[in-house]
């Protein structure tokens, strides 16, 4: 009679953090881990030696961190804190530690607890993904005096500063911006990171009354995703998730009305992350259930690919692994669910952590999942392993 086989047991255990780890990134090419915490401590880890490196205090510890993250397009050796204290800050790695100060802070006042979003670009085959990256538009945050008809090609000539990367022999120019939260709770903003400033408000509302369309009965805007579809023609796109359940699908080109409006939870959604593809993704909520969908860039449509129910309510954090074979969640109940993200089913059930798990993230070449827990610990893990 055959057995199911017991869950895996982490691979490490990094300890170190005095107060919750809140949120986890792993650096894009070099065997890196950063880590935020509660009390505003910012952790570089070893992952082939699972030590610290670096330990630095950010934020203050009254507000602590919310989210970090690398961000390729600003350079390859710099992370992103956010903290609760309205502050997203740039830091560089030297010598394998953090800058003495940021190098570049933008003052959101944003305080709640959405994580940044920075902006996920579709893997493209194409010499260079075709057209320009036009998302500056800073007449948009004057728009308030514009009428909402803005055509694209009046913003061809703002465009940003390239930054091109290779990967493999295709050439890819990545966004410098950031999807967060806005002032206003209810709405997104997207900030440049080139300039400091904010470019876009989702959404956008205009003096001229031609656009009424309001998020503030959603409450808060509580999880965002910002993507580059290929077929955006390098306009960017923003998936978010609010109080009340709902999702909104926005293109920037349209500011005043998202694409499409739909409602796949019944409590607030924690968590929505975008796969590589950027034609679909995966949603967490405060309810009993997780959800993948699909996007149809032709139709404007985001519809139900799977959805996957829960014994215990409450997903902090969701993610999906770079070769789009494996998802996983980071939930209340303590446990890091893993799912095949292709089929929709589970397929293991993680059980080491001893209180709320905050966040799960990937290694760039999908070997090690993280995840973050309000116990002080971050374990790592290999789980279904690419074959190499």
């Amino acid at each position: 009679m055959s057995k199911k086989r017991p869950p895996p047991d982490p691979v490490a255990v990094l300890r170190g953090h005095r107060a919750c780890v809140t949120d986890t990134c792993f650096h894009p090419s070099k065997p890196l881990l950063f880590t935020g915490a509660s009390d505003g401590e910012l952790r570089i880890w070893d992952t082939i030696q699972h030590r610290t490196i670096s330990s630095a205090w950010v934020h203050s510890a009254a507000h602590g961190i919310i989210s970090v993250d690398c961000c390729s397009s600003m350079g390859i050796n710099k992370v992103i804190s956010q903290g609760r204290d309205g502050t997203v800050k740039f830091w560089d790695i030297e010598d394998g530690g953090l800058s003495r100060s940021p190098s570049l802070t933008i003052k959101t006042n944003s305080y709640h607890f959405c994580k940044l979003s920075l902006v996920k670009k579709a893997h493209v085959d194409s010499t260079l993904q075709e057209s320009k990256y036009h998302h500056r538009m800073e007449d948009r945050e004057t728009a308030d005096a514009e009428t909402p008809d803005d055509t694209p090609e009046k913003t061809q000539e703002n465009e940003t500063d390239d930054s091109i990367s290779r990967e493999g022999d295709t050439l890819i120019e990545e966004p410098k911006c950031v999807a967060l939260a806005g002032e206003q709770s209810s709405e997104v903003e997207i900030w440049d990171l080139s300039t400091a400033e904010r470019c876009i408000r989702l959404p956008q509302n205009y003096l001229n009354g031609s656009s009424n369309f309001s998020t503030k009965e959603r409450g808060m805007c509580m999880a965002v995703q910002a993507f580059l579809p290929s077929e955006s023609q390098g306009f960017i796109n923003v998936l978010a998730g609010y109080e009340d359940g709902s999702m909104l699908w926005w293109d920037v080109r349209n500011p005043g009305v998202p694409v499409t409006s739909v409602k796949f939870h019944s409590e607030p959604v924690l968590s929505l992350c975008i796969d590589g593809s950027c034609n679909g993704g995966i949603s967490g909520a405060a309810d009993d259930k997780i959800v993948m969908y699909s996007l149809d860039h032709s139709m404007g449509t985001c519809v139900v690919k799977k959805e996957l129910s829960l014994e215990r309510p409450g997903i902090s954090s969701t993610a999906i692994r770079p070769d789009g074979k494996i998802a996983a969640t980071a939930g209340w109940d303590h446990r890091v669910r893993v799912y095949n993200y292709r089929k929709g089913n589970a397929l293991a059930l993680l059980k080491y952590h001893h209180a709320t798990c905050n966040a799960v993230s990937f290694s760039m070449d999908s070997k090690l999942m993280a995840s973050a827990s309000e116990d002080t610990t971050v374990a790592l893990w290999e789980i279904y392993p690419p074959q190499t």
